[in-house]
């Protein structure tokens, strides 16, 4: 089978053909075999079709059958069979079996000949008398029509059938017969050698393959579907049978792919035929390499121990089934199922044998020596499950710590096994468990694999876990409630009933704890999720008690996290500080739970950007079968950070990676906070309904549950969509809810909403309020956090300064170092600017920054800012062409109707003011909104604003004479 470096590109996919055949990916080959059967006779006497096992030279030929029947030829065909290479004429007797009734009409002794060859009477038959008897009987056949004649498995025709077919192909150039035949790549036979045209029959590319795929396994979870594309390797026949055996959960993402992928029977029966043929020293080292795939040659040498040597690989190479060794590399299959093959064709027996023999050939290397014991033991071992335990979670317990810190041969292959999928440590400690002579050793190991499952996204799997654990006197109940509270915080969101479980785990582990305890760790873990997530103090507290019991720097980003989120004003510094030494010490191949808290930490203080490409590579490796429970969390701070810095699209493109497989791994908890974070980005875009929708589900979900946090992300979702209508009653009632006016927090997300509760308090006119709000901030020490919420409070001093101080005080917010890595806040300041220095009647200074602030608007996506900015910038006297032009102006009565509206009465006061009935004023209305831009009511007020503004310009020359 062919590698990934050998397919090619294709045309688009072909439509369905005569006789039901629709090959994916086979356009090529169809049309050269269809020129053929439509132009016979004219010197193209047929083709040799050849490639890798599986790879649809069959299915090309049934396509060929098909398209000759539709074209009214007749067709003739035959297979090889290897229990039949040595019967004489065997292949002969199926190719013309269907025209037996023809051969009484040729003369006697080709006649004869033929009878005896149909009969297989076993009679010495001349092969020249044969083969032209086969020449008079196609003759005969063909008087009246074409013909299709076809060969496969062409290897295992016997020798005087195929001397015969070689004699009569290269006679019938000039005949209307077209000759197909198909061999597998790496085998000898005599077409090969006859001149017959040959066309390589090349894997599928990986846009054909995953076309294939679908077709035969529609639905299958993200992970699932990129795991059988690179075990298929553009192998048509693997892409159909590979998802056969999956069950459902498997196929959905629920349960972990096994290590190996199961073969059904038809993959097996492919790949048995080849193995068959092999002398049993190569399959010896076959089974082998394929037990450890990074098993060099002197391991495989070395295990053989004298039963094989390496030249036994040569008959294997020959066949197409392995790779030539480079100098100092492992042995590599031509396919990664023929390694699978292998296994699954091996008798138990034999599997546990090579195993034993691989194990012994690493006394250097425990963590592969423990595997390879693992999977040959037959019963209870506590020495193997002790092994297996260690080094299955080396990388987890040892977390907090590089790979060198840990014994050479072991900390080379940290790395190497998280990256095999943290699953396997699950599934690796439920072996341990079964190995476990012991019930204490067997329930400890259950816990294990229970708690590690919270965060490998087996989610259903941990209750079954915890019950078969059972209960014994030293069984570690702490982990037993941090898997709870992990399981209730994630598939229910019950926070409150998790901190309780986890103040038990707490009081039940031992008052000093390790550096190396990773299990303490994982509690400390669920603790700082329930705090994110709270506003409540007693979770945080509960952290900070618990953080004392560990050294310092064991819990570095677990007190990082607690100070960005706790003590932001007092030790932003440090803070800052602890972060770059964190990250920059963390070992390449970090364990996901320091990183993330690190992150979280990295968000609080709008630092994220530095460290993006640790979070991107920690997810890069866990995304496929390891810490889905940690993955979804770091595409939640990724995307958070890209709505910051304005990159909208990849904020959206990420929350919906999280989202995906929040559903897939059943992690509700994260599906929420994810949903809460893409209400705000349908509101920065100016989406209001969506806005309110996500923000409205939220809020139901996260209300009732005691997650304040969460339900404050969805009210400032629905802040932002009432300012970008200019609804500022509306955003302050929404921001009060999160901190109301003159009591900023720091906490989040309050610590970023200063300016909004600012601007929406001078908008309705309670500027002393915006201004003892501003006062309160800056007392508070809000800016010392980061620079983001610096200018975010300096913008919003300037927007409730009196007028003598104002512009000085957008000058200063907006020559803040970096400013426009924060484009949203940054053009919102110069928004505002821009709205008062027209109202000042600086028109000229007015232009700059709202000319600025609508190109930024537009760069980053929010156009609900944009149709306002480009609406004060017309009222300076600026032409703005944009593809939502200048509406058509409003009549008297619909302006009057519409100031009216704006001020809160509904159509039956302002029917009963102007005379008028409440269905006329609605009618008005119904026509004001598309004039003016909007669609609600609440946007009123907003537009009018802006519609004053052009008239003010209007008379702005004329002022200016007078002036």
């Amino acid at each position: 089978m062919s590698t990934s470096e050998r397919r090619r590109q294709t045309e688009e996919p072909p439509r369905s053909r005569p006789g039901g055949t629709r090959l994916l990916g086979r356009e090529a080959e169809l049309e050269l075999i269809g020129s053929l059967l439509t132009g016979p006779g004219r010197g193209s006497s047929g083709l040799l079709l050849h490639g890798e096992p599986g790879v649809g030279k069959t299915a090309l030929l049934d396509a060929a059958a098909a398209r000759a029947t539709d074209l009214g030829m007749r067709v003739l065909r035959a297979a090889g069979v290897q229990a039949e290479t040595r019967i004489a004429f065997s292949a002969l007797h199926q190719l013309l079996y269907p025209v037996r009734h023809e051969v009484d009409r040729l003369d006697g002794h080709h006649r004869d000949a033929l009878h005896q060859v149909l009969d297989l009477t076993g009679t010495p038959v001349p092969e020249p008398v044969v083969a032209t008897a086969v020449l008079a009987l196609l003759e005969l056949t063909t008087a009246d029509r074409g013909l299709l004649m076809i060969a496969d498995d062409v290897a295992w025709l016997d020798g005087t059938s195929a001397a015969v077919l070689g004699f009569v192909v290269r006679r019938i150039a000039d005949a209307p017969i077209v000759f197909l035949a198909a061999s597998r790549t790496g085998t000898e036979d005599l077409f090969r050698r006859s001149g017959l045209p040959e066309r390589h029959v090349e894997s599928l590319d990986t846009a054909w393959s995953g076309a294939v795929l679908d077709a035969c396994a529609p639905g299958l979870a993200p992970a699932v579907r990129r795991r059988l594309l690179v075990e298929a390797d553009g192998n048509p026949l693997a892409l159909q049978e590979l998802p056969v055996p999956l069950t459902e959960r498997q196929r959905g993402g629920q349960d972990p792919l096994p290590d190996r992928l199961q073969l059904s029977r038809r993959l097996e029966a492919t790949c048995a035929g080849l193995l068959a043929e092999l002398p049993l020293p190569t399959r010896r080292l076959l089974l082998l390499a394929a037990l450890d795939a990074d098993a060099g040659l002197s391991v495989l040498r070395a295990a053989a121990q004298g039963s094989a040597d390496l030249d036994d690989l040569v008959p294997a190479e020959r066949a197409g089934l392995v790779r030539a060794p480079a100098a100092g590399c492992g042995l590599t299959f031509c396919h990664p199922l023929i390694g699978s093959a292998v296994v699954d064709l091996a008798p138990p027996r034999e599997r546990r044998s090579a195993h034993e023999a691989l194990a012994a050939a690493f006394p250097d290397d425990p963590e592969r020596r423990a595997w390879h014991l693992a999977e040959a033991a037959t019963g209870p071992d506590e020495a193997v499950a002790r092994a297996l335990d260690e080094a299955a979670l080396t990388a987890w317990r040892r977390g907090t710590g590089s790979p060198s810190d840990l014994p050479p041969p072991l900390g080379a292959l940290v790395s190497d096994r998280r990256r095999i999928a943290a699953s396997a440590a699950v599934t690796a400690l439920m072996r341990a468990g079964e190995l476990s002579p012991h019930p204490v050793d067997r329930s400890r190991r259950l816990v294990e694999a229970a708690f590690l499952a919270t965060m490998t996204g087996q989610l259903d799997q941990v209750n079954r876990l915890l019950a078969d654990a059972g209960q014994t006197p030293d069984t570690p109940t702490g982990l037993v409630f941090a898997a709870t509270a992990h399981l209730l915080t994630h598939d229910e969101g019950d926070v409150d009933a998790a901190y309780r479980l986890l103040a038990q785990a707490l009081d039940d582990v031992a008052c000093e704890a390790r550096k190396s305890d990773w299990d303490r760790l994982g509690i400390l873990y669920t603790l700082l999720l329930v705090s994110l997530y709270t506003l409540r103090p007693e979770p945080w507290k509960l952290l900070d008690t618990a953080m004392a019991r560990f050294p310092p720097e064991a819990v570095t980003p677990f007190r990082l996290c607690y100070d960005a989120y706790v003590d932001p004003t007092r030790k932003s510094d440090a803070i800052r500080e602890g972060l770059a030494d964190a990250f920059a010490e963390l070992p390449t191949d970090a364990a996901p739970w320091q990183i993330v808290p690190l992150g979280f930490a990295a968000v609080a203080l709008d630092a994220l950007s530095d460290y993006r490409h640790l979070l991107l590579r920690m997810i890069e490796r866990e995304r496929d079968g390891g810490a889905i429970g940690m993955v979804i969390p770091a595409l939640l701070l990724l995307c958070q950070d890209s709505y910051v810095h304005g990159q909208w699209d990849e904020a959206e493109r990420l929350a919906q990676e999280g989202l995906e497989l929040a559903a897939v791994y059943g992690y509700q908890f994260w599906e929420r906070q994810l949903r809460a974070v893409l209400a705000s980005g349908a509101a920065l875009r100016g989406n209001v309904d969506l806005a309110r929708v996500r923000s409205e589900e939220t809020t139901t979900w996260a209300a009732p549950r005691g997650m304040d946090v969460t339900e404050g992300y969805a009210r400032s979702a629905r802040n932002l969509a009432a300012i970008g209508q200019g609804d500022y009653e509306e955003a302050l009632v929404q921001a009060a809810r999160i901190g109301p006016p003159g009591a900023p927090t720091p906490g989040v997300p309050g610590r970023w909403m200063v300016l909004d509760v600012v601007e929406a308090a001078v908008r309705t006119g309670r500027v002393e309020d915006a201004r003892a709000h501003v006062r309160a901030a800056q007392e508070a020490g809000l800016p010392r956090i980061g620079p983001r919420i610096e200018l975010i409070t300096a913008g919003a001093a300037a927007v409730a300064a009196a007028d003598t101080e104002a512009a000085g005080l957008f000058e200063a917010a907006l020559a803040l170092p970096d400013v426009p890595r924060w484009p949203w806040d940054h053009a919102r300041i110069q928004f505002a600017y821009g709205q008062w220095l027209r109202r000042t009647h600086d028109m000229a200074g007015a232009r700059v920054q709202l000319g600025s602030a609508l190109e930024t608007f537009d760069r980053i996506g929010a156009t609900m800012m944009a149709q306002r900015a480009a609406a004060e910038l017309r009222a300076t006297g600026v032409s703005v062409a944009r593809p939502d032009a200048a509406p058509e102006p409003l009549t008297a009565q619909e302006r009057q109707i519409a100031e009216l509206a704006a001020t809160g009465l509904s159509n039956k006061q302002i029917g009963e003011r102007l005379f008028l009935s409440h269905r006329t004023v609605g009618s008005h209305l119904y026509r004001v909104y598309p004039k003016l831009g909007i669609t609600s009511r609440a946007a009123l007020r907003g537009a009018l604003e802006a519609m004053t503004a052009t008239a003010e310009d209007d008379r702005a020359p004329g002022d200016a004479e007078v002036q």
